[in-house]
């Protein structure tokens, strides 16, 4: 039945929503840090999307603990695949990251602290770890917005959104420099602002349209009040 529901996953990785997702991580990412000639760690890489695409140009390792989805792992660019949980942290020494890609992972472990604790170990002094998360106030508003004022309020009195991978625990990203040891929040980023507000799922097939949203996505992803409203934060930490 996992599995199952993991193909579905898979699946979607196509749709508008999930291409523009990633698209904008990905820029952010190369906005904000020069991702060539990198040593990066992706942790809860899933099917190995967003590892496939950053080892184009640099020196890539990927952890995931279920099988299948790295059986069935995007690899037309070479990178190491590690199947495994938090504990493979302890293969590696101290500062030999550059990079650590934790994208929409944290967010499901009850050893949140511990594993930010190890980023922070093997991350190398001046890496950079990204950190990609769920925005409660950005779903509270996506579902009034879409007629779900029930669920709305329901966050609003502290509730949970879910998905296939279980209850989602909403933190704040300050409590990111708290678990780990010596990292400093250097930008808290918005993903999809107006795009997660968008309902009309036939103009998300409109190629010219979503070139715009991504441009107009791009130049509030660093402003205020959109990052406190979008559905996803990009948090950009730095270790002293």
């Amino acid at each position: 039945m996992l599995n199952e529901y993991l193909q579905n996953f898979k699946n979607n990785i196509k749709s508008p929503n999930i291409v523009m997702l990633y698209k904008l991580k990905w820029a952010q990412l190369e906005r904000h840090i020069e991702t060539k000639n990198l040593k990066i760690l992706d942790f809860g890489s899933g099917f190995g999307t967003t590892a496939n695409y950053l080892a184009k140009n640099n020196e890539v390792i990927a952890i995931d603990p279920n099988g299948y989805m790295v059986e069935e792992r995007e690899c037309e660019n070479k990178y190491s695949q590690i199947i495994g949980k938090f504990e493979k942290l302890n293969d590696f020494g101290d500062n030999t990251f550059d990079v650590i890609i934790c994208h929409n992972v944290l967010e499901f472990a009850s050893e949140r602290a511990e594993i930010v604790k190890e980023f922070s170990r093997i991350l190398k002094s001046g890496g950079v770890l990204s950190i990609v998360k769920n925005n409660n106030d950005g779903r509270i508003m996506s579902k009034a917005i879409a007629n779900d004022i029930d669920g709305a309020v329901d966050l609003l009195e502290g509730g949970h959104i879910s998905n296939t991978f279980g209850k989602v625990f909403v933190y704040n990203p300050e409590e990111l420099t708290k678990w780990g040891c010596n990292l400093k929040i250097e930008k808290i980023l918005s993903l999809q602002t107006f795009f997660g507000l968008q309902r009309n799922e036939n103009i998300k097939l409109e190629p010219q349209w979503m070139d715009k949203v991504f441009d107009i996505e791009m130049k509030v992803s660093d402003l205020e009040p959109y990052k406190s409203v979008s559905l996803f934060n990009h948090v950009l930490l730095r270790k002293l």
